[in-house]
């Protein structure tokens, strides 16, 4: 689950967004970053609820699993797990959602906006926030994914395969 929640959140950052304010703005559409950003935040709200969810879900079983590993490796893969779901989550309920409000106050037309316009730099500044959000998240994500993998996966000794737990 992790393993798809962090493709997923590398594609979208990494080739939809930016593909669709191309596409959009190659178009030369009036309104074309009104149009990717709403795309944008429709797709980003499933990764962050997604990454808030699976988060909270692996943070749950790693609790409970029993595994023979340090409490430093466990308390590290439950922290980055936790970091993952906080950041999603502000970036999904807190974030975006001023966001989502300011855009409304523009009365949906961004694009039309003066840049020096207060509502413009807040909205561009809560933007940072929240690339900064997800990257962490990502980061996060990252670290309790090889912590995850590390715990999990056989290792070569001597010629044989034998678990870690040996």
């Amino acid at each position: 689950m992790l393993g798809l929640w962090l493709g997923a959140a590398i594609f979208f950052g990494a080739a939809v967004a930016p593909a669709l304010f191309a596409v959009l703005r190659g178009a030369n559409l009036a309104n074309a970053n009104e149009l990717a950003g709403t795309i944008v935040s429709r797709l980003l709200s499933i990764i962050n609820r997604g990454g808030f969810e699976i988060g909270l879900f692996l943070i749950v079983t790693a609790y409970f699993m029993s595994r023979n590993e340090s409490r430093l490796r466990r308390f590290a893969e439950m922290i980055s797990l936790a970091i993952m779901a906080i950041m999603t989550g502000v970036g999904h309920w807190v974030i975006t959602a001023r966001m989502v409000a300011l855009r409304a106050a523009m009365q949906g037309q961004i694009d039309q906006i003066a840049l020096n316009d207060p509502r413009r730099v807040a909205f561009d500044s809560l933007h940072g926030y929240s690339v900064t959000a997800m990257g962490v998240a990502m980061v996060a994500g990252l670290v309790a994914f090889m912590i995850i993998a590390r715990g999990s996966s056989p290792t070569v000794r001597e010629g044989s395969i034998s678990s870690e737990e040996d």
